[in-house]
């Protein structure tokens, strides 16, 4: 999520020869940049988003003045008169990102009988917002796939959030956050959904008791300037309670932008909470480990395979993952 920060700090030469204490704070200040710093190179950058997917319907979720926010959906190859839904959040450290990031998981849980959506929402480079807006566009997507249900054949009872990274977060406030709703919605139709599904997501931006030292005084504020508001508003491991819906967590376990112990602390907390919550953990897998285009697909296979045995067990899902047949088709083989 943060790769600027380390990417500069992976020139310095010689690392290999620090101590070990040298090492380590390194790291601390890695993690500290990460909040003040994350992604000032793509500022300048201009983002362009997909016009459209093939095969997916977009449709206008929100319109905020002359800014206009779609969804991409993928409808099931054998329709049903309702299915469970899901949508996705990419990531992009609340500053950049494109939907398209997403696009292969939606059209697999889209063969699995799901309507599977990505979604746009604000960010920094684009529309100049902080991550309170973020939360707040992902809640007003939850919101209007419950109000059009009907119209997509969607049980507004099994609508799942997720999302990677920033857009883990998003995903996460979505289901754990109160409040940051869009003024203009019917508060009567519920923004949370039935379930989240979250790939390493940051679910920690303010200090907690198991690591008081995680976060500098100086990255607190530089993470409420990113947010829009103090982090532990928009923190999901500050605003665990009981009742929340059931969740998986998907993480790399050699993770050094999003530290793997932030998802563990998370689910632990979870739990004691009397919530349904996993951790999936992945050894020697970094930052973005479950997007299609990295290596063979493994990662993301394996990635989907537990998303639809979560699913499953949820019993929004029926059979057994057909992950490798859908690799193979995908790829031509």
């Amino acid at each position: 999520m943060f790769h600027t920060v380390l990417d500069r700090a992976n020139q310095f030469p010689c690392c290999h020869c620090l101590l070990p204490c040298h090492i380590e704070a390194m790291q601390r200040l890695s993690i500290v940049l990460m909040f003040l710093c994350a992604f000032t190179s793509f500022a300048q950058r201009k983002q362009v988003w997909p016009e459209k997917f093939q095969g997916a319907k977009k449709v206008t979720y929100k319109t905020i003045g002359d800014i206009k926010l779609h969804l991409h959906v993928f409808r099931p190859v054998e329709k049903k008169s309702t299915a469970s839904a899901i949508v996705f959040f990419f990531g992009g450290g609340w500053n950049h990102g494109t939907p398209g990031q997403f696009e292969q998981q939606c059209r697999y849980l889209a063969s699995r009988g799901m309507v599977a959506m990505t979604a746009e929402y604000r960010i920094r480079n684009m529309h100049g917002t902080r991550g309170k807006d973020c939360v707040e566009d992902g809640k007003s997507a939850v919101r209007w796939i419950r109000s059009n249900a009907k119209k997509f054949g969607v049980n507004p009872n099994q609508i799942a959030a997720a999302g990677g990274s920033a857009g883990g977060h998003v995903a996460a406030c979505t289901g754990v956050i109160k409040g940051f709703e869009a003024k203009d919605e019917d508060s009567k139709i519920s923004s949370i959904p039935n379930a989240m599904i979250l790939f390493n997501p940051p679910c920690v931006l303010a200090a907690v008791p198991e690591r008081k030292d995680y976060l500098s005084a100086q990255a607190m504020a530089g993470m409420a300037a990113r947010m829009g508001v103090a982090p532990e508003q928009l923190s999901p491991w500050h605003n665990v309670y009981k009742g929340q819906p059931p969740t998986l967590v998907l993480h790399g376990e050699a993770d050094s932008l999003v530290p793997f112990w932030t998802s563990k602390v998370f689910v632990e907390k979870m739990k004691k909470a009397g919530n349904q919550a996993e951790l999936a953990a992945y050894p020697n897998q970094k930052h973005g480990f479950f997007n299609y285009g990295r290596g063979n697909a493994k990662m993301f296979s394996a990635t989907m395979k537990r998303t639809d045995e979560f699913l499953a067990k949820l019993g929004w899902l029926k059979g057994k993952p057909t992950i490798g047949r859908f690799i193979s088709v995908s790829r031509g083989r």
